[in-house]
């Protein structure tokens, strides 16, 4: 008899832990999203709880490739000239620039597709990045001190650094110095 009990308590405790962890195919309320931030997936709909950043480049050999921007150390990319930045949410009072080495905001041609669920920011650039240099892409505010998202909150600063793959290019030398004629003498 105690066999049956403890049996049948088994299968009660199986059947209750099977009940309380769901269907397997179904998707949990909260899901990890993009490197660590924590959205709510509540509806399809509904927009995350906070804004996440995606930075992606053209690469020579296939589409856009991820930069990934949650590491400690500058991630190498393949030399470009085509960046793309997204949002999950639109933004507000932000400006988006491309700094080289000396902090130097670089030259390109840039579009933008905006919207409440979110954004896109095309860099284009007249030249491929240098090889063996960093850059670093900066999200900030355009007046004051702050940007916020489509729902007026407050949004982080964003500075993604990375670095373009091989050695760094010498620099040209200067052209010599033009030599003064001498002059003719009488």
């Amino acid at each position: 008899m105690r066999l049956f009990r403890r049996t049948g308590l088994a299968a009660l405790c199986g059947l209750t832990a099977a009940l309380l962890t769901g269907c397997p195919d179904k998707t949990p309320d909260t899901a990890v999203v993009d490197g660590g931030v924590t959205g709510t997936q509540a509806a399809p709909d509904a927009a995350p709880a906070t804004v996440v950043f995606t930075l992606q480049y053209q690469a020579p050999d296939a589409g856009l490739a991820l930069i990934p921007l949650a590491l400690e150390e500058k991630p190498l990319i393949e030399p470009t000239s085509d960046l793309e930045l997204r949002s999950t949410l639109g933004l507000k009072n932000y400006r988006v620039r491309l700094m080289d080495e000396a902090d130097r905001a670089m030259i390109s041609d840039d579009s933008v597709t905006e919207a409440d669920d979110g954004l896109v920011y095309r860099i284009h650039l007249p030249q491929p990045l240098k090889t063996g240099f960093s850059y670093t892409l900066v999200v900030d505010a355009q007046t004051g001190t702050a940007f916020q998202d489509s729902r007026g909150r407050d949004v982080e600063d964003l500075r993604a650094a990375f670095q373009v793959a091989g050695d760094k290019e010498k620099p040209k030398p200067p052209p010599p110095p033009a030599k003064a004629g001498k002059k003719k003498r009488k």
